[in-house]
């Protein structure tokens, strides 16, 4: 749960700053929200959590 958040966290200041860079319009931005937001729903979230969590467990040991 603590890795969903942090990484929902990381992607929205991502997110925010291409915003205020200007580097990503607000029909970009809401693209790849929903696109998210339907990608979850999917049968790929599952492979996707498990990579995830796999890249973020493998970092300590870099």
């Amino acid at each position: 749960m603590a890795i969903t958040i942090s990484l929902v966290a990381f992607f929205g200041l991502v997110l925010y700053f291409l915003l205020r860079n200007g580097s990503l319009g607000y029909g970009g931005a809401f693209t790849a929200a929903a696109f998210g937001f339907f990608l979850a729903s999917t049968g790929a979230a599952g492979p996707i959590n498990q990579m995830a969590t796999a890249i973020v467990q493998a970092i300590p040991n870099l």
